[in-house]
């Protein structure tokens, strides 16, 4: 192999196997998906080790992407389970997973949870520090945080959310403009107890440059993480938020000095007329790189329905900018994520991608869209199942309601607009 990353390749003119991948699933020339990740602006996450993945970008001119989180904890340790959801994840079109295992061997889950995925497999090394030494988070080494990360990257984990962003400088702009809900990333929370009790600076940022040499190594993709996301409305768009923004804009152009392909995470909690002005942010501020939002969940009252406020906050996001949703779930705020709510997260996410690929003109996204209408026009079911985005779902509704016409459906029976309407002008 000619190169050691994506992004090394793209700018040798070489059209990896993943990027071929790309192009097959997606309506891009060869030259515009070379540029692409050559400057930054696409990610293929695709890890050397990950030997069964099939690559697909995130950024600009591609669809929409969704992510699902999963893993182990201390109160939900069932392996199979969360293997189980994996592999359901991938069935339901998810583009990405993200292991955020907090308990017992998270190591063999990952390395399990690889093998068995295509799609890209994420993870956040500082929570399985954390888990793996068993002892306070100030009493964790540098080294210990990096050979943690080594570890994730031989397993094969295409991409890491390291929150490197939350230096000493964004703290103390977070001491001077208080906020109502501090900082809800547990990743930033675990990264602050360690640098507020050691007296020393982020070693994500102090050590970046080590951080870099993996992930050329292994060809790993870095998710900028937003340790001071906002975790209420209140919260949103406040002088911290951007403050560790600019920091992570400017770690971007040291991640693309070294052929390290990024993404940057965004925003959790933000009112919907705030939305657009976050994505331009970030796209401003952070050159054009891909940006992978959680949500953003716009308003703070919906517990259990909070795929709901997520996908409303997403569909607005994607259309502005976002490249990359992180899917929320009903359980959101309450609890684990069992695989009913984990379905329910993926479609709510699914319908915001697919709906701003429309709004923002993706190629080929609105053909989908047409070919349902002329299914419901014809009154085709059996074509309007199989293009639905959940074919199950309507098929158990359309079944557990059945009309005298089977024709048309219990809403309108024999005064369907559609066959009365088709009739009519189609009849000469």
């Amino acid at each position: 192999m000619a190169y050691t990353t994506q992004m090394a390749a793209a700018r040798q003119g070489i059209l990896t196997p993943q990027m071929k991948q790309v192009l097959d699933a997606e309506r891009m020339s060869e030259e515009n998906i070379l540029q692409g990740v050559a400057s930054g602006k696409i990610a293929i996450p695709a890890n050397h080790n990950h030997v069964n993945i099939v690559g697909k970008g995130i950024g600009s001119g591609l669809s929409t992407k969704i992510n699902v989180n999963l893993g182990v904890s201390e109160d939900c340790c069932n392996v199979e389970k969360e293997l189980d959801k994996v592999r359901r994840a991938v069935e339901l079109k998810a583009d990405a997973i993200m292991d955020l295992s907090t308990f017992g061997d998270t190591q063999a889950f990952r390395r399990r949870a690889v093998e068995i995925s295509p799609v890209m497999i994420g993870t956040v090394p500082v929570y399985d520090a954390v888990a793996r030494y068993g002892k306070e988070v100030s009493k964790i080494s540098v080294d210990d945080f990096f050979d943690v990360v080594k570890m994730h990257a031989e397993d094969g984990v295409d991409f890491m959310t390291i929150h490197a962003g939350l230096t000493q400088t964004a703290v103390q702009r977070l001491r001077n403009n208080p906020r109502l809900t501090h900082v809800v990333s547990r990743g930033g929370s675990l990264l602050l107890d360690w640098m507020e009790n050691n007296g020393l600076e982020n070693p994500f940022f102090e050590h970046f440059d080590r951080l870099l040499e993996l992930c050329q190594l292994y060809d790993v993709t870095l998710s900028l993480g937003d340790g001071l996301r906002p975790g209420c409305l209140r919260d949103a768009t406040d002088a911290a938020q951007i403050q560790e923004l600019i920091i992570l804009g400017e770690l971007t152009k040291r991640c693309w000095d070294a052929d390290v392909q990024i993404m940057i995470e965004g925003p959790g909690h933000v009112p919907l007329n705030e939305v657009v002005a976050n994505m331009q942010l970030e796209k401003k501020l952070c050159h054009g790189a891909p940006f992978y939002v959680l949500g953003p969940i716009v308003t703070d009252v919906a517990p259990g329905y909070d795929h709901i406020t997520s996908a409303i906050g997403g569909a607005l996001a994607a259309t502005y900018g976002a490249d990359f949703l992180c899917y929320v779930t009903p359980a959101e705020h309450l609890r684990l994520p069992d695989a009913d709510d984990m379905k329910e997260g993926i479609m709510a996410s699914r319908i915001a991608a697919h709906a701003a690929d429309i709004a923002k003109g993706i190629p080929g996204a609105i053909d989908w869209d047409n070919a349902m209408s002329k299914a419901r026009k014809e009154l085709d079911w059996t074509t309007m199942f199989e293009l639905a985005m959940d074919p199950e779902k309507a098929k158990d509704y359309r079944a557990s309601s059945q009309p005298i016409d089977k024709e048309v459906c219990t809403m309108c029976g024999d005064l369907c607009a559609v066959k009365r309407s088709r009739n009519i002008l189609e009849s000469k």
